[in-house]
């Protein structure tokens, strides 16, 4: 006869999402520390090209855009990130990954999308990662000069 394990319930563990988040906002500002003044920055990280986009602002929160686009995109696939800055609290949460949107802070298991119980959480570990490997090996990209009739 097969015995079911006794498994604990899952509990999110929200201080570490918590200090996820502002790890995560932190490396944002380092990379983008002008978004208030730039609606988009790029930059190179290895064979990808890699574009920060501001897409909304307002006083407490700004909404980006990550977009990395590789040499290789019909192997590897794009990533794209929707993120919210909470300056206030000087915290970052990921909004979307690559095409889903509102991820909620747990699921019960198995569910219909097949997400998994901590899925936000690893979506923001995920961007943690990323970002510290921009930050380690980004590059500025070669700066193209502007053509046309100059005054």
């Amino acid at each position: 006869m097969l015995q079911r394990a006794n498994k604990k319930p899952f509990k999110l563990d929200l201080a570490e999402l918590h200090a996820v988040c502002e790890a995560n906002y932190a490396r944002l500002m380092r990379l983008y520390p002008d978004y208030e003044s730039r609606n988009s920055r790029e930059f190179a990280v290895a064979d990808a090209r890699v574009r920060l986009e501001v897409i909304e602002r307002s006083r407490y929160t700004t909404i980006f855009r990550l977009h990395q686009q590789h040499a290789q995109a019909r192997w590897l696939g794009h990533l794209r990130v929707e993120v919210r800055a909470y300056h206030d609290a000087g915290m970052l949460e990921v909004g979307m990954f690559q095409s889903h949107r509102r991820v909620a802070a747990r699921y019960h298991y198995p569910n219909e999308a097949m997400h998994q119980q901590d899925e936000k959480s690893q979506q923001n570990r995920f961007l943690a990662d990323w970002l510290e490997h921009c930050l380690s090996n980004g590059r500025a990209c070669a700066v193209t000069p502007l053509t046309g009739s100059g005054g």
